[in-house]
Parts: C-alpha cells; sequence; structure tokens
C-alpha cells in the first residue's frame, strides 16, 4: 500500500503525514536542494517565501476557524506553525526557519514517510499519486498537468513583500502597537503625514520595474498578493484604505492617526528581521531601496530580502477535481495545495490533509470522506469544485463561502464565533470517521 506524493511544501508534506498515519508507505518527492524555485532558497521542505504569517487566530476570522479545524484533525503543519510562533497580535506567525526545520525533522523521522530528493517528470495515472508541486511547478512537470486536466494554460502572478534588520528600523520614529489594541502590540508601525505619503507615493508609481522574463501577453496577478505598485496606480489614496490603512492605530507620540501607517511584522523568533506588511513588490532591488526608504523610520533600513515577483501555477480546479482532491478522468491521481486554486499557506495545507487522508483511504478500499459545506474545509472545496464556476480565481478562507443557517446576527464578531462554532459542531460530527 503506497503512495507517491510531488512536492514537500505545506500540502505535500501535510498529505504525507495524514496518509502515513493511517498506515500508508509515503514516498515524498522534493526537488530542492538540486533545483531551487526562483522563489525557493531553503533546503528544508515546508518553506514559506511571500509571508511569515499564517493569519489570524480567533474564531472570528475564517482562517482562524480553519486552523482550528486543521489542529482538531491533527494537522502537522498547524501543530510546528503553534510551535515556532512568534509575537504577531492576533495572528499566527512563525520563525520560517524553525518552522520549516521542524517540520522536515517529522517528515524524516516518520517511519512511514521515504523522502526522496529529485525532480519528477511525469505522472502515472495507473499509481497513487497526490500532486502538490504548489505555485512554482517545475516546467518538467507542467506538460503532464496539461494533458491530465486538458488545459491549454495554468498561471497566475504573485509577489513577495521586502524584510529589514530590526536594528536598522529608525525607533524615534515608529512606535509599536495593534490595530485597535486587538493582541498584544506587536507590530512596528511607520507613520506617515500627508506630505510624507504623497511624496512616497509618486515616487512608488513612477519607481522602475523588474522584467518578468515571461513569454506572456496578458498577466494575471492574484488580487491578495497584488504588487504594492500595481495597486497604488489605481488611485491616490488606494494604498490607505490597503497596506497602509492608519485606522485603529493613533500615535502615542501625536495622540491622533497619521495619515498612513505602514505596519512591520516580526519575520523571526529572535526579533531581528521584519517584513513590510502588504508591500509585495516586483520594483528593481535598487528601487526597492531608494522608494522604500523614504517611509519615515526606514530611511538607513537595511534590506536583507527583497521582494520578488514570480508565476504561479493553479489547474481549472471546477472542471477537473471531485470533492476529494482527486481528479474526475483518474481517480488515481490527486491535486493538493496552491495547484487546486486555494490560495494562502493555511489553506493549502488544508487541502494536502483532505488529500492525504482520502488517499489513504482509497488505498484502504474505503470511501473519501465528503467535508460539509458548513465547514471552512468543507466550503473551500465546494468552491474550487464548482462546476457552475465559470470565471475561476484563486480563493483563500472566508466566511462568505461557508454555509449556515441564516439568523440575524447584526454585531460582525458574533456573527462570526456563531459561524464558527456551527463549523466546529459539524467537523465534530465526521470526525470519528476520519
Amino acid at each position: 500500500m503506497k503512495l507517491k506524493i510531488i512536492g514537500g511544501g505545506l500540502a505535500g508534506c501535510e498529505a504525507a503525514w495524514q496518509a502515513a498515519n493511517r498506515g500508508i508507505k509515503v514516498k515524498l518527492y522534493e526537488m530542492k536542494p538540486s533545483v531551487f524555485s526562483p522563489a525557493h532558497t531553503n533546503e528544508n521542505l515546508c518553506e514559506l517565501v511571500c509571508s511569515n504569517s499564517l493569519k489570524g487566530n480567533g474564531l472570528d476570522n475564517a482562517c482562524g476557524l480553519l486552523k482550528e479545524e486543521m489542529r482538531r484533525m491533527g494537522s502537522l503543519v498547524i501543530d510546528c506553525a503553534d510551535r515556532t510562533s512568534v509575537p504577531a497580535g492576533g495572528a499566527l506567525a512563525v520563525d520560517r526557519d524553525k518552522f520549516s526545520a521542524l517540520v522536515t525533522k517529522h517528515i524524516k523521522e516518520h517511519p512511514n514517510i521515504e523522502l526522496i530528493r529529485e525532480t519528477v517528470n511525469d505522472i502515472n495515472t495507473d499509481e497513487y499519486t497526490i500532486v502538490a508541486t504548489g505555485p512554482l511547478t517545475h516546467s518538467t512537470l507542467t506538460e503532464p498537468i496539461l494533458k491530465l486536466t486538458g488545459e491549454k494554460s495554468l498561471f497566475f502572478f504573485d509577489a513577495a513583500a521586502p524584510v529589514v534588520t530590526r536594528e536598522s528600523i529608525d525607533e524615534s520614529i515608529t512606535y509599536l502597537a495593534a490595530r485597535y489594541g486587538k493582541g498584544t502590540p506587536d507590530y512596528i508601525n511607520c507613520p506617515m503625514e500627508k506630505g510624507e505619503y504623497e511624496a512616497f507615493y509618486n515616487a512608488l508609481i513612477s519607481a522602475e520595474r523588474a522584467p518578468l522574463h515571461e513569454d506572456v501577453e496578458d498577466v494575471k496577478v492574484f488580487e491578495g498578493c497584488m504588487p504594492v505598485e500595481i495597486m497604488a496606480q489605481r488611485g491616490k489614496e488606494t494604498l490607505c484604505f490597503g497596506p497602509l490603512k492608519p485606522k485603529g492605530l493613533p500615535n502615542p507620540k501625536t495622540g491622533r492617526e497619521p495619515y498612513a501607517v505602514l505596519q512591520l511584522r516580526r519575520d523571526n523568533t529572535e526579533g531581528t528581521l521584519y517584513n513590510l506588511v502588504g508591500f509585495q513588490t516586483n520594483l528593481k532591488f535598487g528601487e526597492q531601496k531608494r522608494v522604500f526608504s523614504m517611509i519615515p523610520g526606514l530611511k538607513n533600513a537595511e534590506f536583507v530580502r527583497y521582494g520578488v515577483m514570480h508565476r504561479n501555477t493553479y489547474i481549472n480546479s471546477p472542471l477537473v477535481l471531485e470533492n476529494d482532491y482527486s481528479l474526475l478522468k483518474y481517480p488515481k491521481v490527486f491535486f493538493a495545495g496552491q495547484i487546486t486554486g486555494v490560495e494562502g499557506y493555511v489553506e493549502s495545507a488544508s487541502s494536502g490533509l483532505v488529500a492525504g487522508i482520502n488517499a489513504a483511504r482509497k488505498i484502504l478500499g474505503r470511501e473519501s470522506v465528503v467535508f460539509p459545506p458548513s465547514t471552512c474545509t468543507g466550503a473551500l472545496i465546494k468552491y474550487i469544485t464548482d462546476r457552475e464556476n465559470r470565471k475561476f480565481q484563486p480563493m483563500n478562507a472566508n466566511f462568505g463561502i461557508i454555509e449556515w443557517e441564516r439568523i440575524k446576527i447584526k454585531n460582525k464578531k458574533e456573527r462570526y464565533e456563531y459561524i464558527s462554532s456551527l463549523a466546529l459542531e459539524a467537523l465534530q460530527n465526521i470526525q470519528n470517521g476520519l
């Protein structure tokens, strides 16, 4: 009873863990370190690229609900994230290196998992396989995936934000705070007055971008990872309602909210590195240094990692996937992770959890588990496998896709917590059978 998993990211590792814990012998293939994608640099599994945050941790947050569902189902990714977390207010953020090292340790030590460090160039539809190659699927697998799914193309673009050193941030200008006082004040806030913002904005929209090196006419960019310079072109005040939103962040040095605020979030346990929240970018490295150093508090910032933009791969899941993440035409082949169109670290791991459970069940001769759409896990599955979804775009966890008993609850926090309580109750009803 064997299962082949291609890809050692969040989805692949979670799938391997779930299947191995059910007695399945797993061969987990990871192309690093012999081959690295344009965005990866760490030899360990489960490398986090765009951000170190796994988003909100409370049950008034859809991603918080999804994480709690995964905790209750024995998720490796969430357990390792909890163990390597760094202060981030009400969010779950991790030390990237310690997180990936811990996941790698657990995978290597599991008696039912064999980690194979090599590139896979084909997919055999006669053997049980989970394709979890992520948004940066290697070119050698693109053609086999296109043949399996009948698609002509498989991509969109997203970007990563820069990281700076803590000691290079000017504390005389910045201040610590969490928005609206939620959680502990773990974010470093860079306040901007109107004149400072306007100067920064003008420099940003006129800065030179890096070439994409892609032969494409129409570049598709995922909304949730929109480069800040592209977002800024939508209007002069757009950033003030997005990543530079000042609401709920009064400056204790002035007693009022600034015109705009850039937040910096801790990127490692030691608190020596911070990332620019919401500042995914495709500017040239020199331009990033010049433009972002205009932000108050970052004049002398030391950039240890610049932002990059890269191509992401995903399939047209509504037309090709079943609700257990297996292919309609090839039931032994499963897909998991961002390649399915779930967007985000936790969402990717969730799909790996479901694919791993169901691949194991099929191998053991059991029926797949159908997660109800009243759970966040099931709602994501329903969204990406909805045959009526003709304009399919990658999707994050959100309360809008979860099915629930429609009663009037005006307070949004209370409403979301109520939806979460129903979701966890529905999960409990099927959990014993997992």
